[in-house]
Formats: structure tokens, sequence, C-alpha cells
């Protein structure tokens, strides 16, 4: 087990600078072109724009490349894309499948341990520590949270108790007595059990001795995320963790130190998987500072290999995103997650993202930050209103009605579109332990 240096799991990587990355990134285009060229169903996927999957080799290969996006997965049912024989597949995770039958990705035995190395170099950069004691609180079955953290964990050499979602007064107290260093969890789940602890005498910030948590699973505000940190141990810090089934799993991006306190993250696996920041109208890339969709593309996956697929999700790039004292100036710098392109809302001809109305509501005093819902109100079959329903803490002292206005005049600023909100007492709303339902549609 090599040692980790600076927190860099592989320093002889992680320390490259841009055209290094670059360098790597060609290479393995072209095998993977090469590789994609033997399978029937990728060279049709390239005819369709009048490529072959030779032509990743290519300077601009890449750039002119079809995009991948759910209905070319769902056309090619039950195994899309596959780059290997079924029974070369040791393994196979799938999608949540919330619109539609959930897509089956498969992993060979390579596939998996580079899984492994790739989880655990982001288990690094946000500081696990080998012999560190990790709750895993990611779901298991088809969905590849759990096993993806389990595998970064032995690989880093950490001991792992897969404990999984739910149990949450089991794990309040074996969070104290078993003194967990690291938590892998959504970070509502976070919460959530920071207020079990207290409502079964326990004081995390007192009797837990956990340092570092691998939120992931959905986006939440840095408000949010400041609030759960004050809520735990001092110095305790929640990172955010960012990556998809399709792009291999939870590995794309996550914080170090330095960018931890300005809401970003390095993409930390740029040399297995290569993160496009584009417009997501015109497919260009966007510049520093600048919001796009990040579309993903695979260099080393054998049994589900993906070109350019569309995660149809939403991040800033950083200001700075080649600048980070940490030394990862080949890997990127985003932001969170900001909505997805797919979820955006349009309420009364204005473009809504939740993760705004969740930064209104995180930066409350007095809310339950991890319980509020967005109920669309459909008038023939458009959205012609929107409201939101939020929760008060237990000791909240004030009135909850003028909570609620106070969050309203708030969204007002925030959206320039007036919006009811009622706030309900404390344990109203529903709770998620892994991706939250946020937006429902009400027919008036």
């Amino acid at each position: 087990m090599p040692a980790v240096e600076n927190a860099m799991l592989h320093p002889e990587i992680e320390q490259l600078d841009r055209d290094g990355i670059l360098a790597i990134q060609r290479e393995k285009l072209a095998a993977l072109g090469a590789r994609l060229a033997q399978s029937g169903d990728w060279v049709e996927h390239f005819a369709a724009a009048a490529m072959a999957p030779t032509d990743l080799a290519a300077g601009d290969g890449l750039a002119h490349a079809p995009t991948l996006e759910k209905t070319d997965l769902h056309a090619r049912y039950p195994f899309p894309l596959l780059g290997v024989s079924v029974n070369e597949v040791a393994k196979f995770f799938a999608t949540s499948g919330t619109t539609g039958l959930p897509v089956m990705f498969g992993f060979t035995d390579g596939d998996l341990t580079r899984l492994g190395d790739q989880v655990a170099r982001l288990l690094a950069c946000m500081g696990v520590k080998p012999g560190d004691l990790a709750y895993n609180g990611y779901g298991y079955g088809l969905w590849m949270g759990g096993p993806a953290f389990d595998l970064g964990l032995q690989r880093l050499g950490a001991t792992c108790f897969p404990v999984g979602p739910g149990r949450g007064e089991l794990v309040v107290e074996w969070l104290r007595d078993q003194a967990w260093d690291f938590a892998a969890v959504s970070p509502l789940w976070m919460m959530t059990l920071t207020r079990l602890a207290r409502e079964a005498g326990i004081e995390p910030k007192r009797d837990w001795r956990i340092s570092i948590a691998g939120i992931g699973g959905q986006s939440v505000s840095q408000a949010f995320r400041e609030e759960l940190e004050a809520s735990l141990p001092e110095g305790f810090r929640a990172h955010n963790v960012y990556g998809t089934t399709e792009a291999g799993g939870p590995i794309l991006s996550t914080p170090c130190p330095h960018s931890h306190g300005e809401d970003e993250m390095h993409l930390v696996n740029e040399d297995s998987v290569i993160s496009e920041i584009l417009d997501p109208e015109t497919l260009k890339p966007v510049g520093p500072g600048e919001i796009g969709e990040i579309v993903v593309t695979t260099l080393d996956k054998q049994a589900s290999p993906m070109v350019r697929w569309r995660t149809r999700d939403l991040v800033r790039l950083s200001e700075r995103p080649y600048d980070c004292p940490c030394g990862r100036s080949g890997m990127p710098r985003i932001g969170r997650i900001i909505g997805r392109s797919d979820d955006m809302l349009k309420v009364r001809g204005v473009i809504v993202y939740p993760s705004q109305i969740e930064d209104v509501i995180a930066a409350t005093p007095g809310t339950v930050k991890e319980a509020w819902q967005i109920y669309l109100h459909a008038v023939d079959k458009t959205h012609d209103r929107m409201s939101v329903a939020v929760e008060a803490e237990r000791g909240f002292n004030g009135d909850r009605t003028d909570l609620a206005k106070a969050i309203e005049r708030a969204l007002t600023s925030r959206l320039g579109l007036k919006v009811p909100v009622e706030c309900q007492p404390e344990g109203s709303l529903p709770r998620y332990e892994a991706k939250a339902t946020r937006v429902l549609v009400r027919e008036d």
C-alpha cells in the first residue's frame, strides 16, 4: 500500500500540469477509439455523426463526436453499448430508473480495480487516511454508491463499516462508541443523524470523533454545508462528492482542503475520465466563471464505456480552474452542482432552479435545512404557479407565519417571482436517506 503524500494517493499523476494531463487523455482517446471500433453498436452510433470510433485519435475528434443520452441507451436495452461480451462482466450496477427502466452498466474485474483506485484518490484528496474508521452509509444492491466506497476505502487502507442507509438509532451510538473518523453519506441523512443523536441524549460536537464526511447523491448549498459542519466536532469538514453511474461511479470530483473553503471541487480523475464543461445549447466549451453542463467520456472503462455522456448536471467552471495551492494544477476546479438542465423549472416565464430555493431556506435562521418541498401547481398542463413548504426548528421561538413571510420576501428578491411559503412544525415533511424528491406537481 503506497503512502499518501501531501493528501495525494497518486502524486505522479495528480501533480502533472494541464499539458501533462492532456497528453494522457490524447493517448487514451486513441486507444478507446480502437476498442470501440470492434463493437457494431458503437460503430453504428458514431456513423450517425458521419464518424468512426477511430476518429477519436484526431486532435479534434472528441469535440466532433456524437453525444450520448438516455434515449440512446434505452434504444439498446437491455445491455446498451457494452464493450465486452456479457459473460466477461463481473458485476452490473444500474441507474435509479426514475425516467423509465433502470439502465444496466457493466464492470469487468479490471473496471472494479480501477474504481477502487479512483474512489481512493477522492478519499485521499479530502483528507481520509489509511487506518481511519469509516462509516459507509450509501446504498447497496444495484445502486453503486455503497460498493464503490467499499472498494475505495479498502484500496486506501481504511477500515470500513458498511452499514448502508438507515438504522439511524444504531448509527448515532456507533459514531460515539466506535469513534468513527469518516462518513460516506448523503448530506440530508448526515443532518438527520445529528438530530437523532441529540434526541437520544448524544451531543455530536462532544461525543463523536468524526472529522470528515464525503457527502454525495445530491448537491446542497454552502449555507447547508456550513450549518452541518457547525453541528459536528471542531474542525469537521463536509466535502461534496460528485459522480454518476454512467461516468463509472462517485469518482468525478471532490474538494481538497483549499478548494473546500471556496465551495469548489477538483476533477481528480481527469487521467481516466474526461469531463467537458459545455454550453448545454451549443455544446461549446465554457470559459472560467461560466456555467456549463458536465459531459463525460470514460477513457479506461472496459465493460460499459461512455463517450460524451450528457449528465445534464450544471456547474460553474472556476474563475481559476488550474490555480490551486494543493498542486493539482492539471485537475480543473468546478463549483458544486447548481442543478440540472432538464430539471429547470419555468413558472410564469421565470426560470427557477431548486438550488436557488434551497440557498434561501438554508440561509434563513430557524428553518430545518433538510426538510423542504417545492409544489408546482399545474393549470391546463402548464406550471402556472409555485409554492414552497418548509419546517420551523423545534426550538424556534418565533411565529411560523413570520418565518414563512421572511422566506417569501427572500425568494421574491432572489427570483423576481412571488412564491407563497407554508411553514410547518418540525417533522411534518418527508425525510430522505438518499436522493430527495424536491419537486412535486399538484393538480389544481
